[in-house]
């Protein structure tokens, strides 16, 4: 039998590693946060969650999937949504965001629309009582984001002080929620873009195909229609998306119209309570 190549071996334990760690603040998240559920973007981030989701519960998730629901993603992402949610055997619920007239209407046009999510996860926190939300975020899309900790405080209106996290030393959580509050549980906070298509690639996960080039473009990383736009790109496959991202010096989110906006846009969202 051949041997692996070192740098397959050093990716494989790597990848171990992480869906090791993944899978560990699930089961942890499900013991001690009740009543949990997980929101589901249906990008490639929280797919590659999902999968170890079921991972960890032996082909089962345990609690609800929620997508906020905008009527505003691309058609193939409400394709691919169906057809996970029943091939998988999901117990999802679609939560519709309010319209954008009653967003802030102080807030940047794409900003504003994107805060419609936030808006519908309140809803839902204040209607399900829901006390730990599990998020598939990574800490190097954005710097804001790289501010957060695995199990995040909130109150219930969501708003969040990223200057008073709790310390998380040797995988050791604070898990506890106060009366009014709940958690935010990011699970693969440790991963990068180019982990999970090495993940996706090992696992055989599926993603919604606009991810893969067509006539030049793809979409890095997907949202709404009307605030999301695809790149330039010639990657087709996994293999040439991570070949790509090896080299380029493009952001992850360089289609996302409110990164592009005004320069605290994205911290005031989170702030409020966005992902």
């Amino acid at each position: 039998m051949a041997r692996p190549h070192l740098e397959d071996t050093l990716t494989m334990d790597r990848l171990d590693a992480l869906e090791q760690r993944t899978i560990h603040i699930l089961r942890e998240a499900a013991a001690t946060v009740r009543p949990l559920a997980m929101l589901w973007s249906i990008g490639k981030d929280s797919n590659a969650l999902l999968w170890m989701a079921r991972k960890a519960f032996l082909g089962r998730v345990p609690f609800p999937v929620v997508q906020l629901d905008t009527d505003m993603e691309l058609p193939e992402v409400y394709e691919f949504r169906d057809w996970a949610a029943r091939e998988w055997g999901l117990d999802l619920r679609v939560e519709r965001c309010p319209p954008e007239e009653e967003m802030d209407q102080t807030l940047p046009p794409a900003t504003r629309s994107a805060a419609r999510k936030t808006e519908g996860l309140k809803n839902l926190l204040r209607r399900e009582g829901y006390k730990g939300v599990v998020a598939g975020i990574r800490r190097d899309e954005q710097a804001t984001r790289a501010k957060e900790r695995v199990f995040s405080p909130r109150s219930l209106d969501g708003s969040w002080n990223f200057k008073d996290q709790p310390p998380e030393f040797w995988g050791q959580y604070k898990t506890a929620t106060p009366d009014g509050c709940h958690l935010r549980i990011h699970p693969i906070l440790h991963w990068t873009e180019i982990d999970i298509w090495l993940y996706t690639r090992r696992e055989g996960i599926p993603v919604v195909p606009l991810y893969f080039a067509r006539d030049g473009k793809r979409y890095r990383s997907l949202g709404e229609r009307n605030i999301t736009f695809p790149v330039d790109s010639a990657a087709a496959t996994i293999d040439e998306i991570i070949a790509e991202l090896e080299v380029t010096r493009t952001t992850e989110r360089a289609g996302r119209s409110m990164d592009h906006e005004a320069e605290d846009s994205f911290e005031r969202l989170r702030s409020s309570g966005y992902m």
